[in-house]
């Protein structure tokens, strides 16, 4: 009989990513979905067949306690969270509600329901904000600078204090950005690969972006995702850094995504001062060392190839063209 894992957030990029993990390694995988108007399931319509999908919400704490009965997983994986930062500004509030909150009810339907369960808590490089020093690691001190930020400072803080107070195996990953495909287009990654896309096909002609001097440690989800895996394989639950350790700024990501499509960014590129951040968090680069030398974990696919994958895959998608195996599973 293979584990049982219980995924909240299933339906976003890591967690589709996370799915097809689990499944590879012959789980039973259960995603919890909130009831939306309107379905979001694009990024794991082609697992419906081979996962469960279940009701349920972080703003309530029944729905998470009846699920977590009923599913009884070995692993559970809080992937859920408002994550887009700069709305975090117009909603702080419900921010707070799933970024903090949301970890606790979790953390204590846990609790209540079976301490034996292990949770994967997806905290964020968001949390070190005006960086103290340069690489981060584990022992940075947080200085959250958006209220996304100092959200995911508590869900991770609220982890370590059950994992301390209750012996539960908590671990959380202090994942800097991680993008693909599936990446939503409100991301600054795939809206530029979105626009280069649309400006090659024709489908646009300019494209709008706010700091282009913004630095950010960039990898590839799907390499992300297995070190959220292996976190939850080890003898003591711990938290990491996962990152590349190689810093990229705005503009790079620019040129990198035009120059993959034949095409001179300058030409098409304006910065638009609505995308500036009331304040902006400047130079993020993670020191992942500790997860190489206890997990055994690297990043497989560089920058330049990241990027080149999601230029192809929106190029296919808006061309209507079917996208090549690999691109965006």
């Amino acid at each position: 009989m293979g584990k049982r894992a219980l995924i909240t957030g299933i339906t976003g990029q890591d967690g589709s990513y996370l799915a097809e993990l689990l499944l590879e390694h012959g789980y039973e995988v259960t995603g919890i979905v909130r009831r939306l108007s309107a379905s979001n399931s694009w990024r794991i319509e082609h697992l419906l067949d081979r996962i469960t999908l279940r009701p349920a919400d972080l703003l309530d704490q029944l729905s998470l306690v009846r699920v977590i009965q009923d599913v009884r997983p070995h692993e559970l994986y809080n992937l859920a969270a408002m994550s887009f930062v700069p709305a975090s500004w117009d909603q702080p509030m419900l921010t707070g509600e799933f970024n903090s909150q949301g970890v606790t009810r979790v953390l204590e339907a846990v609790r209540q329901v079976d301490p034996s369960i292990r949770i994967y808590q997806a905290s964020s490089s968001e949390m070190y904000g005006r960086v103290r020093e340069v690489p981060q690691t584990e022992q940075t001190p947080f200085y959250p600078r958006s209220p996304y930020g100092v959200s995911k400072v508590f869900g991770h803080y609220i982890t370590v204090n059950y994992r301390e107070s209750y012996g539960i195996f908590a671990v959380s990953g202090i994942l800097f950005n991680h993008e693909s495909p599936r990446r939503g287009l409100e991301f600054v990654t795939r809206k530029v690969t979105d626009g280069v896309a649309r400006i090659k096909l024709g489908l646009a002609d300019r494209l709008g972006l706010g700091n282009l001097d913004a630095c950010r440690d960039w990898g590839y989800a799907g390499d992300y995702v297995l070190a959220m895996w292996l976190m939850l394989q080890q003898d003591k639950a711990d938290d990491y850094v996962i990152a590349t350790g190689i810093s990229h700024s705005v503009r790079q990501l620019v040129e990198i995504a035009f120059g993959h499509a034949g095409l001179d960014w300058q030409k098409y590129v304006c910065v638009d001062p609505a995308f500036l951040r009331p304040a902006e968090v400047d130079h993020l680069i993670g020191d992942a060392g500790k997860a190489r030398r206890v997990l055994g974990w690297r990043p497989a696919v560089a920058f330049e190839e990241l990027i080149a994958m999601m230029v192809d895959a929106d190029l296919a998608r808006l061309a209507g063209q079917p996208v090549r195996a690999g691109a965006a599973r």
